[in-house]
């Protein structure tokens, strides 16, 4: 241990003990024990950015909580920050005040747009914020071998980042089906990062096949549906990760499954969150408010955001309001509606009544804004001809991002393929947009009632090409052009008008801007949206048609994917 480590280590004892001032003191207030579940009158003094002691203290500063609830910090540990929209920087400006103090982000969606560039440029942005943000190394880039994407990270490249400060493990094992199969590169993607925390993603895995998977390393999971799959990954050592993102609600669903006994392997998390969700409801503390409503004690919903995911990624004294420990804390009006009235991070006011005591935008790296590169496009380039009597429909799930496949007589004007709204089908078109192939996949959906117009997007899980929903070529083709000219973003357009937009220049995934700014963007394309098409969020349903590693009908830019059978197949069938 060097001296200045001895010196700073001797001088928080002296806190500790009481014969020195802390830096800061917060009493008056009832403080959260998650690892006894009590609630303690005390003093906390914080010094160095630490718990020096609970007790009674004196400080430099004293602040008098009147009897609120002092909490640590609350812990996301799975989600995607570009998924939000916004930046690392404008995404901690948005949580902070609601109590995250830190995140653990899987960034393979830039990383598939960018490749290891679009992972450093995260950690930039993400330097000194009011949010602490950790990251896992994403696994799959490409996330499977069926799409294309604009970068592909290997072992040997994914191990350059075992190495770089706040990474912490392997992000989510998508490539499930390569796991089981023991698939070379896969299992070396494994091995690399033995020892580190490895996250799964293995929707409707059961049986050998869990078993396989879980013996290669893979111990959580975020993708359970239904409580039947969940109680049997439990069962065989997994880390329940309960989500309640924006596109998929499982929280009412596997709460049940929360029991004293397996408590201490369950935590909840985000995954994906919506900009409106965001300003609506919060972050996690929406998450912690719901479960206290459907039964849980409020101590344990606590430990599900704190101690737990603290304690799955090995993050050392965090998650817990005790001496030696980070003083990342938040201050609750109670425990029932969990109300954040302020927000430390290492000892220091961040964020108190709803906003953030000191803004900070760091800028975002400019490798970011030149990622769109479709090849050109033309109304008959979109054109595809009618080459059976049948064909595969992919259908929509309400509140999932599974799909289920349909055949249905095809659409056709007798030579192409066209929209059929009676039938309520669109036209689906996902492009390669990373200036590798060209390649226009085909196909039709199910679920957005559309009427007229098209929709088009750079936000297409995993790979991100651009994808295209619309009734009719010429508003494809517009919308297609004007998310390309923003350098990515989404659209909404009818024949030769764009309707609104909202820009996402950053690896045409994220903005750069506050989100009130994103959230006023958004409000007009929900507008615009509405007159063209039926379905609430469709934009949100259309980011996930392209997901070729959840069940069971999606399309990538090589064609239709059968994710059960791990293949492609032809759109039209006899």
């Amino acid at each position: 241990m060097s001296l200045s480590e001895r010196e700073q280590m001797a001088a928080r004892l002296k806190v500790a003990r009481g014969q020195e001032p802390a830096d800061l003191v917060l009493s008056g207030g009832k403080v959260v024990d998650v690892f006894s579940g009590r609630l303690e009158e005390a003093d906390v003094a914080i010094h160095d950015g630490v718990v020096a002691g609970l007790g009674s203290y004196e400080g430099r500063e004293r602040i008098d909580l009147k009897g609120a609830y002092l909490a640590p910090g609350f812990i996301d540990g799975h989600l995607h920050v570009e998924s939000t929209m916004l930046c690392p920087a404008q995404l901690a400006m948005a949580v902070a005040p609601h109590g995250t103090s830190l995140i653990v982000a899987d960034p393979h969606e830039i990383a598939n747009v960018m490749g290891l560039a679009g992972i450093r440029a995260m950690l930039k942005n993400s330097q000194g914020l009011p949010v602490t943000f950790y990251f896992n190394a994403p696994s799959c880039v490409p996330a499977t071998h069926l799409e294309t994407a604009g970068a592909s990270l290997g072992p040997e490249e994914l191990a350059q980042t075992l190495g770089w400060r706040r990474i912490l493990g392997l992000a989510e094992v998508m490539n499930f089906p390569g796991v089981v199969a023991g698939d070379p590169e896969v299992l070396d993607k494994i091995i690399a990062f033995k020892g580190r925390p490895l996250d799964g993603h293995a929707p409707l895995l059961a049986g050998k096949d869990l078993n396989a998977y879980l013996v290669a390393g893979p111990n959580s999971d975020h993708e359970c549906t239904n409580r039947e799959e969940a109680a049997e990954k439990l069962a065989r050592g997994m880390w329940l990760m309960i989500r309640q993102g924006s596109a998929a609600r499982n929280l009412a669903e596997l709460l049940p499954l929360v029991t004293p006994l397996s408590e201490r392997r369950c935590l909840m998390v985000c995954d994906d969150r919506h900009p409106h969700d965001l300003a609506r409801e919060g972050h996690l503390n929406e998450l912690v408010r719901m479960a206290v409503s459907l039964g849980l004690d409020p101590m344990s919903a606590l430990r599900l955001v704190t101690l737990n995911p603290a304690r799955r990624f090995m993050l050392k004294r965090r998650g817990a309001v005790a001496p030696g420990w980070a003083a990342d804390l938040a201050v609750l009006e109670d425990l029932k509606n969990f109300h954040v009235r302020q927000v430390f991070q290492a000892g220091r006011l961040v964020a108190q009544e709803g906003r953030v005591l000191e803004p900070l935008a760091p800028p975002f790296a400019g490798a970011a804004l030149n990622t769109m590169k479709p090849p050109a496009l033309s109304e008959e380039a979109l054109l595809v001809e009618a080459a059976g009597p049948r064909a595969r429909v992919i259908e929509l799930v309400p509140g999932q991002v599974l799909t289920r496949q349909a055949i249905e007589e095809t659409p056709t004007d007798g030579v192409y393929l066209t929209a059929d709204p009676a039938r309520d089908l669109a036209r689906l078109i996902v492009v390669e947009r990373h200036g590798r192939n060209g390649n226009l996949g085909q196909g039709l959906l199910r679920g957005l009632g559309m009427r007229e117009g098209a929709l088009a997007s750079s936000v297409a899980h995993d790979s991100h090409n651009l994808v295209l929903a619309g009734m009719d070529s010429q508003s494809l083709l517009t919308a297609a052009r004007r998310v390309a000219e923003m350098g990515g973003g989404l659209c909404v357009a009818k024949e030769e008008r764009v309707l609104a937009e909202v820009p996402l220049p950053l690896a045409g995934l994220m903005s750069d801007q506050p989100l009130q700014t994103v959230i006023e963007q958004l409000d007009r394309l929900k507008a615009a949206s509405a007159a063209v098409c039926a379905h609430p969020e469709p934009f949100m349903a259309l980011s996930f048609v392209c997901l070729c590693v959840i069940p069971h009908l999606k399309l990538s830019d090589r064609g239709l994917v059968d994710v059960d059978k791990f293949q492609l197949v032809d759109l039209f069938v006899d």
